[in-house]
């Protein structure tokens, strides 16, 4: 693809009307989700701006059963660029929180809720972790059994739409998901992570998360 023509996905992408759908998500085999990201410079673009709002507006719709429905989405917690065939290092990042034993709603919505401009992990634990019914990926429209092995804490650096820079401590479920986002600005794929002779291998320690 010409660079005339990936500049055209950001353009119709962040047109005022254009809401993010299951067509803009590219599938395994592209070479976009291969390819290592290009890191994006501040004072960001109108484009990238909005294409980050636009990510997480894909996010919350897909979490919400009547726009997933009508707008025939999958659920997802998080979404990389180059998922939309534009290779910059930008994700979003949606964690609802759970409702309570009662069935009430939490307090507050979501666990994580962030845009990270050139996110990179600085620090990690030793420990591993992977979650016990294994990750699914937008750009996968395949079941892939395994556990993904994963640092069950990380330390990540990244930058928000103004240009600030953010440190945030991570475990759990929300360090887990935001490492499977920046495996996709590093063309990483979340089944490179799954041990082929042994897909659910634990090694010692390794935590697996309900």
């Amino acid at each position: 693809m010409s660079v005339s023509e990936k500049t055209s996905v950001i353009e119709r992408l962040t047109k005022p009307a254009h809401l993010i759908d299951m067509k803009d998500i590219i599938r395994e085999g592209n070479p976009t989700l291969r390819a290592i990201a290009e890191e994006v410079s501040f004072p960001l673009s109108d484009q990238e701006i909005i294409l980050g709002e636009k990510m997480m507006q894909f996010l919350k719709h897909s979490q919400d059963p009547v726009m997933a429905e009508k707008m025939g989405l999958r659920g997802g917690v998080g979404l990389a660029a180059p998922q939309l065939d534009i290779s910059k290092r930008l994700i979003a990042v949606l964690v609802p929180n759970p409702d309570d034993e009662e069935g009430n709603p939490p307090k507050e919505a979501y666990s994580l809720q962030t845009l990270m401009y050139n996110p990179k992990i600085v620090a990690h634990s030793v420990q591993d972790a992977a979650l016990a019914d294994g990750e699914g990926c937008l750009s996968v429209d395949r079941e892939v059994p395994g556990y993904v092995v994963r640092h069950a804490r990380v330390t990540v650096d990244y930058f928000d739409k103004d240009g600030q820079k953010h440190r945030i401590k991570l475990k759990g479920y929300n360090a887990i998901v935001v490492q499977h986002e920046i495996d996709h600005i590093n063309g990483i794929m979340f089944y490179d992570r799954i041990n082929e002779k042994d897909p659910f291998a634990v090694k010692d320690g390794m935590l697996v998360i309900e």
